[in-house]
């Protein structure tokens, strides 16, 4: 019997199986043994199951075609968080929590490192001052091939929207805590009823409320994995000679470096530096492949 994993919870992994049918399973001894990144076993990973009577083991772990990960910064630890997802909805508020676009930048290359579609939600298009937010967040990315969608949990607006990119596949909605995940979860389907909490009032960032991860199914088709705030991303597995290939804008101009293998730091002749100084490349973002640089992987 194939399945899908929807969630882990101590030892145990809630399957839905192709029929639809739901069952609780154990990992087969042997497959605790084999060396996987990350965890054995996560939401969104294909199995099969065997057994009966109500007493059930996954016996295979097919390969994933996608993984999403995380580490914390100098951690040279992988968690895999979700597999096999189709499209990362990286959620941002335009204001309570501020938009820090390091964590964008960070986030964005996540998902290009993962096989995964970044997809930039916008929550909070009822605050004053949201609308030039979007609009500095849509110049600077949508040049790139990055769709950015203005929404509101709280109003209603790109509810649309937003319901065209979770009701297919695997949607991972990821981002700080208080940007409001749960809530746009909750306004497009309100049966769910995802906890959701407030911000704090000192420091103006979010309350963790998604303890751990797992995959809810809409009644429109799709399946979103909520998971835990991120309020550091590291970039473990990322290889220092494999970030400049996350940055869609540096992508076309690497054949044009003198040397191959080029960091863009300080090499002559780089054709990426030389793009910055032509103001071709935002400046913003070349920080952000610098610092990342240095944290990545050799």
């Amino acid at each position: 019997m194939r399945g899908l994993v929807h969630r882990v919870r101590g030892g145990v992994y809630t399957v839905v199986l192709e029929s639809g049918e739901l069952l609780k399973a154990s990992l087969r001894g042997r497959l605790k043994l084999e060396q996987r990144p990350g965890d054995q076993v996560v939401i969104g990973d294909r199995v099969r199951v065997a057994g009966g009577d109500g007493t059930y083991t996954i016996e295979e772990i097919f390969p994933r075609e996608t993984a999403i990960t995380r580490s914390r910064f100098g951690g040279r630890s992988v968690k895999v968080l979700v597999a096999n997802a189709d499209r990362m909805l990286l959620v941002v508020a335009t204001a309570r929590p501020q938009t820090r676009r390091g964590l964008i930048d960070r986030l964005l290359v996540v998902a290009e490192a993962g096989g995964v579609v970044p997809i930039i939600v916008v929550n909070k298009m009822d605050l004053q001052g949201a609308l030039a937010v979007a609009e500095e967040l849509e110049g600077v990315y949508e040049p790139l091939g990055y769709e950015v969608v203005r929404v509101s949990a709280l109003t209603g607006e790109g509810l649309g929207q937003f319901g065209e990119k979770v009701c297919q596949g695997i949607a991972v909605l990821a981002g700080s805590s208080g940007v409001g995940k749960s809530s746009l979860v909750n306004a497009f389907e309100p049966e769910h009823r995802l906890r959701t909490g407030e911000l704090s009032r000192k420091r103006g960032t979010g309350r963790h409320t998604t303890v751990s991860a797992s995959l809810i199914q809409l009644g429109c088709g799709g399946l979103v994995a909520d998971t835990p705030g991120f309020s550091d991303v590291g970039l473990w597995g990322v290889r220092r000679s494999e970030l400049d290939t996350c940055f869609p804008e540096f992508r076309p101009l690497l054949a044009g470096c003198r040397f191959r293998g080029c960091s863009h730091l300080h090499e002559p002749d780089c054709a990426v530096r030389n793009a910055l100084d032509d103001g071709a490349i935002n400046s913003d973002r070349y920080e952000s492949y610098r610092v990342m640089l240095e944290e990545s992987d050799p």
